[in-house]
């Protein structure tokens, strides 16, 4: 059985990505850092487990990546989908908040495909598929350093790939729109409605939504595809 490694399993588009993969024959190992309760219960329920790690800590990845390849022997996706948000004007962002937002939206992102990438290249397979955002395509006001977060994870999927495609390796990204997870809680009802009017397909997205790109990008129907973005965001943002 292949094994897939979801990051923020935790939140709605992990937690929808790791069961979709569960359903299409992966061993599922569920990471979190600090929204715990459950994960164990969840990952078993899929057939798989629960790590623990802080990703904006190289010492805490490296430790996550030691347990899990002790207990599976690989792993062959890489869902690299932890991350979260800050809104704000730019000068009212602190130094600390910015440091941490481009720890665990990049860096976590980056040291997480590093500690992993070596077992993929020993065995010439593997699949990285990275989580950024639409607004890493086109900018958000007052989501400035998210933003920049975002493109930078875009940057590094494409550069990614040309350096490991020779060892068979893909590596593709997500560009999720507005989706309908606890992130959006609070916004309210008006804002919800007019982001859903603003979408050209009427709707706001749905983790489920992501998670079935997921399953195609990180399937043998996508093993000529890598260094893409796709846009899963009905129509918000084109090109």
């Amino acid at each position: 059985m292949k094994t897939a490694l979801i990051t923020g399993a935790s939140g709605g588009i992990g937690a929808a990505i790791a069961a979709a993969l569960a359903k299409d024959g992966f061993l599922p190992v569920l990471h979190y850092c600090s929204h715990g309760e459950g994960m164990e219960e969840m990952a078993q329920k899929l057939g798989g487990f629960a790590v623990q790690a802080d990703l904006g800590d190289v010492t805490s990845i490296e430790a996550m990546a030691e347990t899990v390849l002790s207990r599976t022997g690989r792993v062959d996706v890489l869902v690299n989908n932890a991350a979260f948000s800050l809104s704000g004007l730019l000068t009212d962002i602190s130094p600390l908040q910015r440091r941490r937002l481009f720890d665990v939206n990049v860096l976590g992102t980056i040291e997480c495909t590093r500690v992993f990438l070596p077992q993929m290249v020993h065995r010439k397979s593997g699949c990285i598929l990275n989580i950024s955002s639409m607004w890493g395509q086109v900018g958000a006001s007052c989501e400035v350093d998210y933003s920049a977060g975002k493109a930078a994870v875009i940057g590094f999927t494409k550069a990614l790939a040309q350096e490991v495609a020779p060892s068979g390796i893909r590596v593709n990204c997500i560009a999720p729109g507005v989706i309908r997870t606890p992130m959006l809680d609070y916004y309210d009802a008006k804002t919800l409605d007019s982001l859903a009017q603003e979408t050209p397909l009427g709707r706001l997205g749905t983790p489920e939504d992501i998670a079935k790109a997921a399953v195609f990008l990180c399937g043998e129907n996508a093993d000529f595809i890598t260094g893409q973005v796709l846009g899963v965001n009905g129509g918000f943002v084109m090109g």
